[in-house]
């Protein structure tokens, strides 16, 4: 068997449901549209997508992805309407921000379409809008236990660069990380946009400003790969404290190398896999979870990156 065979046939023993290929219970036609928040720029999503692809081809259903071009939330809110009215058997969607968002998905359950929330938003939530579950990482715990983890190392103050500050979850992992060092957010938190340079300009800058800072938090490849041209550039890379949410293939390369101490994987493959699974069993079988998922975090570092550093952007 090969690795890939084998990894993904690991993958699909986790399933919370059981993983039955598409047989003669398959309805014809069934159809699952995933909604992200993320913008096309956003290479973390690949992840994603061959998560429900991969869980499409193994339960014989089609798993379409739809998703704001720019990142835009009241677009994304007309993408889930657009959604629902199309009629699919289900929907996956993110809640990036309850305020936007929870109108159009309790429109869609209310017409009838079932809905599982996935990667941001909460448990209580997805409760609160009448989905069935919710698969993914609490946010400010995974911040708040990074924090921790970095106060244990000795940090004491830290830069976040927060490439997506509309979205409050990543405002939650900032500030659950500071909690977690015991320390005030302020304005350690920086507005970096989405712009490779202006990211690596503001970091440089910021660093510059500040330059007594212990640690800099990224929270994902978007964020992350710049921030590390920008140590590289004002010398400070394999000094600074560096941690990250999520991985991608810079972020593995930095953890081999030393100059980022972990990353904090929330597996994404997961996020997008279960939710396919879970919810075609459900209208397959009448079987659901009793729980929401947790899919993360977990802290990745130098000494477990071997089929980390295989599948990184892929599967992982």
């Amino acid at each position: 068997m090969t690795s890939l065979t084998k990894k993904l046939a690991l993958a699909a023993v986790v399933a919370a449901t059981p993983l039955i290929a598409a047989t003669s219970a398959a309805a014809e036609g069934e159809k699952y549209i995933l909604v992200s928040h993320a913008p096309d720029s956003d290479s973390w999503w690949n992840t994603i997508k061959n998560g429900i692809a991969l869980a499409g081809d193994q339960m014989g259903v089609e798993v379409e992805y739809r998703n704001p071009p720019t990142g835009d939330l009241a677009d994304m809110a007309r993408i889930i309407d657009q959604a629902a009215a199309s009629g699919p058997n289900g929907i996956i969607t993110t809640l990036a921000d309850y305020d936007v968002l929870s109108g159009p998905i309790k429109s869609a359950v209310d017409a009838g379409v079932d809905v599982i929330i996935m990667n941001t938003g909460t448990p209580d939530q997805a409760r609160e809008v009448g989905a069935l579950m919710y698969v993914g990482q609490p946010e400010y715990d995974a911040g708040f236990a990074a924090g921790q983890r970095a106060k244990g190392d000795g940090i004491g103050s830290f830069l976040c660069v927060n490439h997506y500050i509309v979205q409050p979850s990543s405002q939650e992992r900032c500030q659950g990380f500071a909690d977690g060092l015991g320390i005030e957010l302020g304005n350690q938190m920086i507005d970096a946009g989405q712009d490779p340079a202006e990211i690596k300009n503001r970091v440089l800058a910021y660093l510059s400003a500040n330059p007594d800072t212990d640690a800099v938090l990224t929270l994902g490849p978007v964020s992350a790969d710049p921030t590390i041209l920008a140590l590289e550039e004002n010398g400070m890379a394999g000094d600074i404290y560096f941690g990250t949410f999520d991985l991608g293939g810079e972020i593995v390369k930095g953890i081999k190398s030393g100059v980022i101490q972990w990353g904090i994987d929330q597996q994404p493959f997961l996020q997008a896999y279960l939710p396919v699974v879970v919810m075609t069993n459900y209208h397959r079988y009448g079987v659901l979870p009793g729980n929401n998922i947790n899919s993360g975090p977990g802290f990745v570092t130098a000494d477990g990156l071997t089929k980390i550093e295989e599948f990184a952007g892929e599967y992982r």
